[in-house]
């Protein structure tokens, strides 16, 4: 009796030849470099997005807020595309593999909350009021402890999601075109994907297109949040609790992740002078200096796990 391996209902891209050198590729440059401190190709994108928004949002509008998307995705994606059909065969594992290092964001998340969780638990509040302001857009001025180590966890935990596995996600699933269209819409989002007088129109279609882009990889990051943490109650939590966010995206994310860190997330925050009441997400108490630097840890065990897993099904499908 023979053993045929289960066949996939199409062509993933982590069938492809080279596709497990390409992953380990982008997974160890990220850990090894972080992001590049010149000649960031993100910054360059920004620049080019500022160009754009500049002539087409003058009178914004939903159809203009399209149009500024794809002259901004399109001729990245588009000439990505012809330049790894101009590749040759056997070194496009590597063009691959630098391209999901670019997308992913894994040490730079770290970089920039691991400080945040140090200078709490030297119970300098200052120092750990700015540190957390680099990466979060509420106000953070008038926080205590709790309040920081709040905003630090919840952005772990977001942009656990956006800035990792949705990239790991979409690499998977469409290959280095996929994840770089991923990481393009994602950034998109975060620069036009507000609801303010600006972009409440002229930012509509970013924010739609990414959460689309998410909607999958985000419960499957909230789902590996509650395997690797205390699942009951993240399931929990997850089930009771994500609806009431505003994100789509966000809330099973962040509802999923507070339950398996047994935390209470949420609440009052203050954004651009006005404050916001937000539902609370997850159980227990209110993060400490210690629960930042716990969210981290569960970041690093739903990585291997993802690495784990993927590489299983690109052995059971080359």
């Amino acid at each position: 009796m023979s053993f045929a391996p289960p066949s996939f209902p199409f062509d993933l891209a982590l069938a492809q030849p080279g596709w497990l050198w390409s992953l380990w590729l982008g997974v160890a440059l990220d850990a090894l470099l972080g992001e590049p401190k010149r000649w960031h190709p993100l910054v360059g994108f920004g620049r080019w997005v500022g160009f754009i928004e500049h002539r087409l949002n003058r009178s914004p509008s939903k159809g203009r807020g399209l149009l500024a998307w794809s002259l901004a995705v399109g001729p990245i994606v588009g000439g990505f595309l012809a330049l790894r059909a101009a590749t040759p065969e056997a070194w496009r594992w590597g063009l691959d593999g630098l391209v999901l290092y670019a997308a992913l964001g894994l040490r730079s998340l770290f970089e920039h909350v691991w400080p945040v969780g140090q200078a709490l638990q030297a119970q300098d509040l200052p120092t750990a009021r700015r540190a957390v302001q680099r990466i979060v857009t509420r106000d953070c001025s008038a926080l205590d402890e709790a309040g920081v180590a709040t905003a630090a966890v919840e952005s772990t935990l977001e942009n656990g999601s956006d800035a990792v596995f949705a990239s790991l996600f979409w690499f998977a699933i469409a290959g280095a075109p996929g994840a770089l269209l991923h990481r393009l819409a994602n950034t998109l989002d975060a620069m036009w994907g507000y609801r303010t007088p600006r972009f409440l129109h002229f930012g509509w279609a970013a924010a739609r297109i990414d959460d689309m882009l998410n909607w999958l990889p985000a419960r499957a990051t909230a789902f590996s949040y509650a395997l690797l943490g205390h699942t009951r109650r993240a399931w929990r939590c997850w089930r009771a609790q994500a609806s009431l966010w505003d994100s789509p995206n966000a809330g099973p994310v962040m509802a999923a992740g507070a339950g398996a860190l047994s935390l209470r997330l949420g609440g009052a925050a203050r954004y651009h002078g006005r404050v916001e009441e937000r539902p609370a997400l997850g159980e227990g108490e209110r993060p400490q200096a210690a629960d930042v630097h716990r969210a981290c840890a569960l970041l690093g065990r739903v990585l291997v796990l993802w690495l784990l897993v993927l590489s299983g099904l690109a052995g059971v499908a080359a």
